[in-house]
């Protein structure tokens, strides 16, 4: 395997993820949306650790405000790279992944939920050629954690238009 490898989790990636990456429930209740084919969940590798991932969420969104002015328009969610990876190009890698992914899928915008408190992370989508939609920030949930509580945050929505190569 390459230093730096992106594909798909698999079902076996579950412990490895974890120890890596934490979330045990994330990453198992999106490998099986991926089993499902609600969603894809990219992973990104250095030898054979886990060190960042994202998820494709291809269903509609949970969110009213997003299915009504963006319907059937897939997300870019949960972005994360390792503390010990970040500033290396990794997530600018998984997006691009995940932008090609959808590519391939037939879709030809994206969208994403940033919080509004996360400059930095705007800053990057921003740079990739991701821009504020038309409409105020909205409420979005996280996954369920592991008390059952369901966490809310106020987040800025960014679309990009995919072209096709």
């Amino acid at each position: 395997m390459r230093p730096h490898h992106i594909r798909a989790a698999r079902p076996t990636d579950l412990m490895a993820l974890t120890r890596s990456l934490g979330q045990r429930s994330f990453f198992a209740d999106r490998i099986a949306r991926q089993l499902d084919g609600r969603g894809l969940l990219l992973t990104a590798w250095h030898e054979e650790r886990p060190v960042g991932d994202v998820y494709l969420w291809l269903e509609p969104a949970e969110e009213p405000e997003i299915r009504l002015f963006l319907p059937d328009t897939p997300l870019l969610t949960h972005l994360e790279i390792r503390a010990d990876r970040r500033a290396r190009g990794m997530g600018t890698a998984l997006i691009a992944a995940a932008e090609r992914e959808l590519v391939a899928l037939g879709h030809d915008t994206v969208a994403l939920a940033v919080e509004l408190k996360n400059l930095r992370a705007a800053r990057l989508y921003r740079r990739l050629g991701y821009d504020d939609w038309d409409h105020p920030p909205v409420r979005c949930y996280s996954l369920t954690d592991s008390n059952g509580q369901r966490h809310a945050e106020i987040c800025r929505i960014l679309v990009k238009p995919l072209r096709r190569t």
